[in-house]
């Protein structure tokens, strides 16, 4: 972390004093030990990809060590659990993509709530989610690969990460922008699918960890999920700017389990926002086909209001489940 972030960083948290005076000598004294975010994914996915360049400069911003735990399973539902029965004392933090906390419970039971169980804190990326296939299909473009599928109904394969997840979402949709059938292979996580996407055995990925093949040359970019064409690929269009109806986006955030002092989680949003608006920030998760993101809290708790809506309505139109 350059002595710019830091500098940036501390005038940040430094503002907040005075709002912060008054809380008790928890909050005041907040961090005093080090700070355990759980990703609820397996290690070199998505979801952990998009936090892992932050430990290092919030660790430095908070004057604590900042700990990564790897908790995947269940289409993110155990990671999440655990951090929902954890002390809300500031000290676990919960970093998930959409599907956990706003599909997951709309698909199937969850032993959590998401408004009941959580604090929203921050969203610290926005998903630049790449739709990549295996060299070893020959193809192009999105309409190459839509022919190719037309023409072999059921014999290709796309790998996802998980049911009751944005990627089954996409899939689904995608097949029905295309009027294909792509079927649908559920992974616990996009680092155990990543292995079988790179092999051939799955032909059709759509998560920002394919992304870093593609510059390699192992995987092909078909397209972004995203509102415009990745800064490094000016010539693969947006998903959108071919098929209209797909306007899909995601993002990662973090949670604190519900109690968490206020005071605790609006000095963790500035310390995460002001560290996502740094160049050196905004470099790294553009690697992973991210966007670094900062926000206050107020704005991603309305945020995810307005997305548990809209995923809802999603999924009852393509009558999403976890069959």
């Amino acid at each position: 972390m350059t002595g710019k972030v830091l500098t940036l960083v501390c005038a940040a948290l430094t503002a907040l004093l005075p709002w912060a005076a008054p809380a008790g000598a928890q909050e005041a004294n907040w961090p005093s030990r080090p700070i355990r975010i759980v990703v609820n994914y397996a290690p070199g996915g998505s979801s952990d990809n998009s936090i892992r360049p932050y430990t290092g400069p919030l660790s430095v911003a908070l004057g604590q060590q900042v700990v990564i735990e790897n908790k995947g399973g269940a289409a993110g539902a155990i990671g999440a659990e655990t951090v929902m029965r954890s002390a809300p004392d500031g000290y676990t933090f919960l970093v998930t993509p959409v599907a956990a906390l706003l599909i997951l419970p709309q698909v199937r039971k969850t032993p959590y709530d998401p408004f009941k169980d959580f604090v929203p804190v921050v969203k610290h990326a926005d998903s630049m989610a790449p739709l990549t296939v295996h060299p070893s299909l020959g193809v192009s473009t999105l309409k190459e690969l839509e022919a190719l599928a037309r023409s072999r109904p059921g014999k290709l394969s796309f790998g996802g990460v998980g049911l009751g997840t944005a990627t089954q979402l996409v899939a689904v949709m995608l097949n029905k922008a295309m009027g294909v059938d792509i079927l649908y292979i559920p992974y616990r996580g996009a680092g155990e699918a990543l292995p079988d996407v790179l092999s051939g055995v799955v032909q059709v990925f759509v998560d920002p960890s394919g992304l870093p093949h593609v510059y390699s040359g192992k995987l092909k970019l078909m397209g972004m999920f995203d509102r415009q064409r990745h800064p490094d690929f000016p010539d693969v269009p947006s998903i959108q700017e071919v098929y209209p109806a797909l306007t899909s986006t995601s993002w990662f955030g973090m949670f604190a389990p519900a109690g968490t002092p206020p005071a605790i989680v609006r000095k963790m949003n500035v310390a995460m926002s002001t560290i996502a608006d740094t160049p050196e920030m905004q470099a790294q998760l553009l690697k992973f086909a991210n966007r670094a993101s900062g926000n206050t809290v107020e704005e991603f708790t309305a945020l995810v209001r307005e997305d548990f809506r809209m995923y809802g309505e999603l999924i009852k139109e393509h009558k999403i489940t976890m069959e």
